[in-house]
């Protein structure tokens, strides 16, 4: 994809930081660009405004939203000092908001697609990522080769998710009823008693 603007987003990205420890500008389009246009097809199969949980340096939501210019694009990170750079670079992204606060804060059933890319453990990630989401949305979680689907699936029907399935190296739970009483937990309690 050739936008000035993610140039722009990857060069101060690796300038600052703290924000990832990936020092190679080649190793960052890859890893932090091209990985992140992955699930564009995949996103426009659902409805609705995005929201990238953890969002660290802005990817995969950044990508996103210039793949995706009609998609409204939340940018959900806790980390202050991370959140003061998002809200610098998302200035050139028109349809990008960034929020402080955690996923166990946010309102739960309000948007139609929540991503996740190295925030946590795939099942952790599932159960900050589906009370986010409306019925007919999805969770779309980036994960590595052993990520453990069954895990995934047991907490995905715990908080309203269909089952699992894996595309394009990509885990997608699909938000199958409205989130259940009780979800999302306090927060930290995901990680430290996990549903799965």
């Amino acid at each position: 994809m050739d936008d000035p603007r993610l140039e722009r987003w990857l060069v101060a990205l690796l300038a600052t930081p703290g924000l990832t420890s990936i020092d190679d500008p080649a190793e960052a389009r890859r890893m932090l660009l091209e990985d992140a246009l992955r699930a564009v097809e995949i996103v426009r199969r659902f409805v609705g405004p995005i929201v990238d949980v953890g969002s660290g340096g802005g990817s995969p939501g950044i990508p996103l939203a210039a793949a995706l210019p009609d998609r409204e694009v939340t940018l959900l990170e806790a980390n202050r000092r991370k959140c003061d750079f998002l809200r610098e670079v998302a200035g050139e992204f028109p349809n990008v908001t960034v929020i402080e606060g955690r996923a166990e804060e946010q309102d739960t059933d309000r948007f139609g697609v929540a991503l996740a890319k190295a925030l946590a453990k795939p099942p952790v990630a599932a159960e900050w990522c589906l009370p986010l989401v409306r019925p007919g949305g999805a969770a779309i979680l980036w994960v590595g080769p052993s990520a453990d689907l069954a895990a995934v699936g047991r907490v995905a029907e715990q908080v309203g998710g269909a089952a699992p399935e894996l595309e394009e190296g990509l885990v997608v739970v699909q938000k199958a009823s409205p989130t259940p009483q009780g979800f999302p937990r306090r927060p930290g309690m995901a990680r430290k008693r996990p549903l799965a």
